[in-house]
């Protein structure tokens, strides 16, 4: 678990696979990885999500991490768990799903808004937590909650653009989740894997030196 949180802050960036079509799946995941992304989280409402997981776990190995997104309750957790996902990561916090994680050396980054909710999340186990939905209560929000809560890994979803992560990072976040901007699926749909391996490039370059 530890693992995987430290790989979190290496790495910077999750990238999320949201409604992504099965037959698409594996030329995406593959050109975000030639990007420099290696960090993925299918979520749970995609279609197929358990049998991609599960897919990539064995396609990937090492070189990819591979979590389950939109994990709302405990039944996702243990079927999302049996699938292969080496993290769990939720927009709402269940604490049944952070006891799973622990009994089960899943990492779980529940999404909380509240400073009472990531509190509760952090002593309920999680050793980062997602503060969701960023994109609508600012970096402001996040730097401001950081202060006292600065023991906290937070991970921040929502709203992250090329000419704004940087900004998010000096706000106190140890990570960010990114869905469309960085898994495009109007590229994936016209077969453009050449621009999200760019896109992919251009974000790992930009986390490197923060």
């Amino acid at each position: 678990m530890a693992g995987m949180l430290e790989r979190l802050m290496k790495e910077k960036i999750v990238a999320i696979f949201r409604n992504i079509e099965d037959r698409h799946a594996d030329q995406a995941a593959e050109a975000l990885l030639a990007g420099g992304i290696t960090m993925m989280e299918i979520t749970m409402n995609t279609e197929g999500a358990l049998g991609m997981i599960n897919r990539w776990r064995e396609k990937y190995g090492e070189q990819a991490a591979i979590g389950a997104g939109t994990v709302l309750d405990l039944q996702m957790a243990k079927e999302a768990v049996a699938a292969g996902a080496q993290y769990l990561i939720s927009p709402n916090l269940d604490e049944t799903v952070v006891d799973y994680g622990l009994k089960n050396g899943v990492s779980v980054w529940p999404g909380v808004m509240t400073p009472t909710e990531i509190v509760r999340a952090w002593k309920a186990g999680a050793d980062a937590v997602k503060v969701f939905p960023m994109g609508t209560l600012g970096l402001k929000y996040l730097a401001e909650i950081k202060a006292p809560l600065d023991k906290i890994p937070m991970m921040a979803t929502g709203g992250v653009d090329l000419d704004n992560i940087a900004h998010y990072f000096q706000a106190g976040a140890c990570s960010v989740g990114m869905g469309s901007k960085l898994v495009n699926l109007d590229w994936v749909r016209s077969g453009r894997f050449d621009l999200l391996t760019d896109r992919a490039r251009q974000f790992a370059e930009a986390v490197k030196s923060l």
